[in-house]
């Protein structure tokens, strides 16, 4: 997607005033077209629905990429993002396999279809409680009292990610570093280098995620001809990619649990007092009298 996505983003920039949100309304029509082409189930129809999805998933790309460059992004654009990219699926899921389902009166389509929204449904709910169960470990840890608001502590996680955006010349941390995947990559020491090999190959280290399972579903089986094998196994890889992360949770649990035992362990800093009065001084002074 991006070697089309990332031109069409600077020439949108640089020659027109259409904003993310506008392109986001964009590619939202370009998804109830694709599905009244599904609809109509026909060879020739499923082939223009799968190229006017690409294209709907393209314009899916620029927008956040859009947003992102000028610095627009809002909580709203992400929400309208993110609902309209759920109704756009739903809405094509329905009409591809409805449209097969009435041409061939094979019920194996209905299933199809409960499965790709069940896969999607299950991916979205997935990401966003993972994110919020990372976020509370985090938050647990930054407010637990062995540290204090001067020296936070810091995250391998966050290091990681700075250092892929804005390379290896970062400054080192002045906190502690905190890393809760440290269990993980113990137990798979070959991931972090295959991933490295990946992203230095312009290739997404989620091999099957929401993207290439929409492509599959809404692009490639259509343009084929034949539906099920490329649901199947495109949701296989999803379903076994999410499993995968679950478990990569699982093993940042433990982590997470070991750091706070830890943590329990060394006492909170010392508070700092009150400089004493002339007062507390004088009966000081009359004590040691």
């Amino acid at each position: 997607m991006d070697p089309v996505a990332i031109p069409l983003v600077r020439w949108t920039d640089r020659h027109t005033r259409i904003t993310p949100n506008q392109i986001t309304w964009a590619a939202f029509a370009g998804g109830l077209t694709a599905a009244g082409c599904f609809a109509q189930g026909g060879r020739n129809w499923l082939l223009a629905g799968a190229f006017v999805y690409h294209i709907s998933f393209i314009l899916d790309c620029v927008d956040g990429k859009l947003a992102r460059l000028q610095g627009s992004g809002s909580p709203f654009g992400a929400w309208l993002d993110y609902m309209l990219d759920r109704v756009r699926v739903m809405c094509c899921t329905i009409a591809l396999f409805a449209g097969q389902w009435l041409l061939r009166d094979e019920p194996g389509y209905l299933l199809l279809a409960v499965a790709v929204i069940f896969a999607d449904m299950f991916r979205q709910l997935n990401a966003m409680k993972v994110n919020q169960v990372r976020a509370e470990m985090r938050d647990q840890i930054s407010g637990h009292p062995a540290f204090d608001e001067t020296d936070p502590p810091v995250f391998a996680e966050h290091l990681l990610r700075d250092r892929r955006k804005h390379g290896p010349g970062r400054m080192a941390p002045t906190g502690e570093v905190i890393d809760l995947h440290e269990e993980f990559r113990r137990t798979y020491p070959w991931y972090r280098a295959s991933r490295d090999f990946l992203m230095r190959s312009r290739i997404r280290p989620h091999l099957v995620s929401g993207i290439e399972f929409q492509m599959a579903v809404f692009v490639i089986g259509p343009a084929l001809g034949h539906l099920a094998a490329p649901v199947v196994v495109a949701g296989i890889g999803l379903l076994g990619f999410e499993v995968f992360l679950v478990h990569k949770l699982l093993l940042s649990t433990r982590d997470f649990t070991q750091t706070m035992h830890r943590l329990d362990t060394v006492p909170p800093p010392r508070q700092a007092t009150e400089p004493p009065t002339l007062t507390d001084a004088l009966e000081a002074a009359s004590a040691v009298r």
